[in-house]
């Protein structure tokens, strides 16, 4: 009986099977720019987690207010006109020198969310008063913003334990002193 040779080198894919390899690779590889694209872009609209790098004076001129609020959880035009009013930033003056100003301005305008959920401004730029806010917190009752251990609805962290770091998880939660056993059950829902 005679033996059919084989084409190409033991342990190398067949020659025809390598013509397979290398059209699949060129594919890849002209792919990997519109994939690396998806990928930050749905990483910039997260929204509820802040980016990676964090402006120094953000942190040092907004966070020490309140928490430092993911930008993608607004707008750019919001972020806009949060920034031009800060003289009277929700009935207090948190006015800024012009360079930092223009340094977080141009941060939370670069990080702003632009998907569906934040595509339209909510009353006042209130993220608070967002349809996806009140949606997520529907099952809370007005009474719990006013408890002392919460204060208001825009104190992130009364209820999120790592709001401080952008992260919202309904499985990280933390129920504040003073709600009612009654209204407990919308942290457990």
């Amino acid at each position: 009986m005679h033996r059919q040779r084989k084409i190409g080198r033991p342990g190398l894919p067949h020659p025809t099977s390598m013509k397979h390899m290398i059209h699949f690779n060129r594919l890849a590889i002209s792919c990997l720019p519109l994939l690396l694209c998806i990928s930050l872009n749905a990483n910039a609209d997260r929204g509820s987690a802040l980016p990676a790098h964090v402006p120094a004076v953000y942190l040092q001129e907004c966070a020490s207010c309140h928490i430092a609020y993911p930008p993608g959880m607004l707008n750019p035009s919001s972020w806009q006109r949060i920034m031009g009013g800060l003289s009277k930033h929700y009935g207090t003056d948190a006015a800024l020198e012009s360079k930092p100003l223009q340094s977080i301005s141009s941060w939370l305008n670069a990080n702003a969310g632009t998907y569906k959920r934040v595509t339209e401004a909510p009353p006042e730029d209130r993220i608070t008063k967002s349809p996806w806010f009140e949606r997520k917190h529907q099952k809370i009752d007005s009474s719990v913003w006013k408890l002392p251990s919460v204060k208001s609805a825009a104190n992130c962290s009364a209820c999120h334990r790592q709001a401080e770091s952008g992260h919202f998880s309904d499985h990280d939660l933390v129920i504040p002193a003073g709600v009612p056993a009654s209204q407990q059950r919308a942290w457990r829902d």
